[in-house]
């Protein structure tokens, strides 16, 4: 698959090991479901979503438990969640969303660090003709006839079921759906027995664009500095690979 390949996979293995950025980001995550839906977990699907996410990436159950006693504090601050688009050299797309306290300081460093490193920061929507909001459920396939499960998923709004290896090199079997199914996709997997090890809403690319290894590097200090900050929950792009 060529160096460039293996360079993405490195880059993308060294963000999802920084386990303190992730646990904070799901932490800022659990907060805001429970200021949206309540501290019951039972009666507040986003709540329940953002303590499954935090369980898949094995953050400490302590820690989950004080993000929803914090959230229920009326001193705990709200959080905006908000998106900025734009493009790295070479015409690399990235969106990004944030969640934040002070908006006119995330839009201030989000700004930075787009024109620091050659890129441009565009306008609200700017980036709805390269990116699609998807629902993208994760879970163990195990020996499940994948075929019989497309069938029953059909209904709950299934668009695509494919596997993948993660990044241990395990089978990882892969549902997305139009965003709006999120819930109802979410109900229909519970009822066939299916505990996902991830459920997201996330940005997939509707095309993507082949850099070579230096370009990709360019952009990745964007990217880079982009996840290190602590207002943005992710970032999306559309290199291929």
């Amino acid at each position: 698959m060529g160096r460039a390949f293996e360079f993405r996979k490195e880059r993308k293995f060294k963000r999802w090991a920084k386990m303190a950025v992730q646990f904070t980001r799901l932490g800022k995550e659990i907060v805001m479901a429970v200021k949206a839906g309540g501290p019951d977990v039972d009666n507040n699907s986003r709540l329940r979503t953002a303590v499954q996410n935090a369980k898949a990436v094995n953050m400490p159950k302590d820690r989950v438990e004080a993000a929803i006693k914090r959230a229920s504090s009326r001193d705990e601050k709200d959080y905006e969640e908000l998106v900025y688009e734009g493009y790295a050299p070479h015409g690399i797309a990235i969106l990004v969303e944030t969640a934040t306290d002070n908006t006119n300081r995330t839009v201030a460093n989000v700004r930075s660090y787009f024109t620091k490193y050659g890129g441009t920061l565009g306008k609200t929507g700017s980036l709805d003709f390269v990116f699609a909001r998807k629902s993208v459920f994760t879970f163990d396939p195990g020996d499940r006839d994948l075929e019989e499960l497309e069938f029953e998923l059909i209904d709950a709004g299934l668009e695509d079921l494919f596997v993948e290896a993660d990044e241990n090199g395990n089978d990882i079997a892969v549902i997305h759906t139009v965003f709006e199914d999120f819930g109802k996709m979410q109900k229909a997997l519970e009822e066939v027995g299916i505990e996902p090890k991830s459920a997201k809403l996330e940005r997939v690319p509707l095309s993507t664009v082949e850099v070579s290894e230096e370009q990709a590097a360019e952009a990745f200090k964007i990217i880079d500095k982009l996840e290190e900050d602590d207002d943005v929950q992710a970032v999306y792009h559309n290199m291929a690979g």
